[in-house]
């Protein structure tokens, strides 16, 4: 037999053992309950004789009373009033024992209570007649109805406790029927129990065998979970040890073997070993933290190079944590992952950086050229256009002046779009800083700067109040100013503009097309008009730049003034919607995140 069949063996015995063990117990537990139980009963059947004796003694006291008062009447002797002068303190000893042995029981507490008032009212008639007796009223009215009173009184106290007397033997004869069953109960359970525990005994050896085919089939799953474990290692580049602590031990993965570019299990799995391979400019660094990792059994991350036999360098990212098996031993669980390839894609990133802020820089001076080199020339042709229009108009031919017209017109719009790219520019840098600002204020801004195609529009603007928000001050009133001029732009004609700005807070779940959303809640603030609108089909492509629904001859403008709005909704991680109806007029909402 091999140490595995022994084992088993073993532990079967074992738990034959502890379920014989069981057994007895519950045997033992079983003959104790019952005893206890008998008890029980023997204790019940007496208290209910207890009970039943004392409602007798005090049925016996009434009768006494009662008998006393009848003999005194008759023989006008005096000592036959002993027994109910002396009944009193009985009466109410009696009346109190039953009450405690009838404590558990609601029932009788109320017939007691019931029996103590009636009991009263028959002493207090007995006090009366005797009274009138002592008198020599035999004869009168109130003797009479009083001694037949006090008849009807101790009837009903004799009903009374003959019905808690009754109530008693029914509980007596309950209680002696539930004795007896306890005890003609008990073989039959001792012997369930034993038929129970056999079913036990074979319920517990098919559980074994099912136990050992799942077992095979467990170990089975561990094989194939080492192998597909061996290979996510391969794939991830990654690497496992093991420190044993006490035995100052090591085990290596075949894939760490790998990393290191040896074949696996080529070599002694020791720390000597290992730090042969890390690269000689990290070697003191290493050994420094495999110092600590001794003395404190714990190894924080820590980043080192290697240096292979063929002279590749890699870089290596180990960490290690203690664990204590079921034993107490310590094990120092340990992964290593080459990260050459996180190393050169940072460096690659770094590189695209440089050239992004190359880039930046470039885009930086064409905005100077942009501002200055572009705008200086375009000055001067308006300026000499102006002149020449003021001096020669008169020498002009008509072709002359259209031609000076359209040059004009040319040059205005050459300089509309230089300044709108200028401003699209400023509002792509994200270096401004964030601020806690009135938005009230910048939209009143915004309306100040355009007071004169207000006014000249009759246009009627209404706003909520809006509250204090954490944004970049000069874009949102960029964004405002854009939106008004847009709505004023596009207003109908002959028809005053009405511009309505409200203003609401979104849950991010119901934002239009969001799905997912670092921040909860949106400030939301919507800018209609009753202008000219535009067909829904076009409500993505309005913010697309150099974008126009109409020909520069009929509305002026660059297509640019709403992709600048686009824009800086976005710096503010917000989102802008836009919504239309051909003549009935246009809706834009923008949304930004409450921090």
């Amino acid at each position: 037999m091999n140490f595995k069949s022994i084992y088993n063996s073993e532990r079967f015995l074992k738990i034959i053992f502890g379920l014989s063990l069981f057994i007895v117990l519950v045997m033992g537990g079983l003959a104790y309950q019952y005893i206890q139980k008998l008890s029980k009963s023997f204790d019940e059947v007496q208290h209910t004789y207890q009970i039943h004796i004392e409602l007798e003694k005090l049925a016996s006291l009434l009768k006494d009373a009662e008998s006393g008062k009848r003999a005194f009447i008759i023989s006008k002797d005096s000592t036959f009033l002993e027994p109910f002068l002396s009944s009193g303190e009985a009466i109410d000893s009696s009346l109190d024992h039953l009450k405690y042995l009838t404590v558990d029981n609601p029932e009788q507490q109320k017939n007691l209570e019931e029996l103590e008032i009636k009991i009263d009212e028959s002493l207090d008639i007995f006090e009366k007649t005797l009274q009138l007796a002592v008198s020599n009223k035999l004869e009168s009215p109130e003797f009479i109805s009083g001694f037949n009173e006090g008849r009807r009184t101790m009837n009903s106290v004799r009903f009374k406790i003959i019905q808690m007397t009754t109530h008693e033997n029914n509980m007596l004869g309950i209680r002696k029927e539930k004795s007896s069953k306890t005890l003609s109960n008990a073989p039959m359970i001792v012997y369930y129990v034993l038929i129970l525990s056999l079913v036990i005994l074979l319920l517990i050896y098919i559980q074994i065998s099912k136990n050992l085919k799942s077992l095979k089939q467990k170990n089975e799953l561990l094989e194939t979970f080492k192998e597909s474990t061996t290979q996510s290692e391969i794939i991830s580049k990654l690497g496992n040890w093991i420190w044993h602590v006490e035995k100052d031990t090591f085990e290596f993965s075949d894939n760490l073997y790998r990393l290191l570019g040896e074949e696996p299990q080529s070599f002694e799995p020791t720390m000597e070993h290992f730090m042969a391979f890390v690269h000689p400019e990290d070697l003191d660094k290493f050994s420094e933290q495999v110092t600590k990792m001794m003395a404190n059994e714990d190894l924080p991350f820590t980043h080192y190079r290697i240096l292979q036999k063929d002279g590749s360098v890699k870089h290596f990212k180990s960490y290690g944590k203690v664990l204590i098996d079921s034993e107490g031993y310590k094990k120092l669980l340990g992964t290593t992952a080459d990260i050459t390839d996180e190393i050169e894609n940072y460096r690659l990133i770094e590189e695209r950086n440089l050239e992004l802020e190359r880039n930046n820089k470039e885009l930086a001076s064409f905005n100077y050229v942009a501002s200055h080199d572009l705008q200086e020339p375009l000055r001067k042709i308006q300026t000499f256009i102006s002149r020449l229009e003021d001096k020669e108009q008169e020498q002009l031919s008509a072709n002359g002046k259209l031609y000076i017209q359209r040059i004009k017109s040319s040059s205005a719009r050459m300089r509309s779009l230089i300044d709108d790219l200028l401003q699209f520019s400023r509002t792509n840098k994200s270096e401004e800083a964030f601020e806690e600002s009135n938005v009230n204020i910048l939209l009143e801004t915004a309306k100040h700067d355009l007071a004169e195609i207000i006014s000249d529009k009759r246009a009627r603007i209404s706003s909520d109040r809006m509250p204090s928000m954490k944004v970049i001050p000069f874009q949102i009133k960029q964004l405002f100013l854009n939106l008004i001029s847009n709505s004023l732009k596009y207003s109908r004609k002959n028809i005053a503009p009405v511009i309505t700005i409200t203003y609401s807070q979104t849950k991010a779940s119901d934002l239009p097309k969001v799905k997912y959303s670092k921040y909860n809640l949106y400030h939301t603030i919507t800018i209609k008009d009753n202008g000219i609108g535009f067909d829904q089909e076009y409500a993505d492509k309005i913010f697309i730049l150099f974008n126009r629904l109409h020909n520069k001859t009929e509305y002026s403008g660059t297509g640019i003034g709403l992709s600048i709005c686009k824009k800086i909704v976005e710096n503010h991680n917000g989102y802008i919607t836009a919504e239309g109806k051909v003549i009935e007029g246009s809706t834009f909402t923008f949304y930004l995140p409450i921090s």
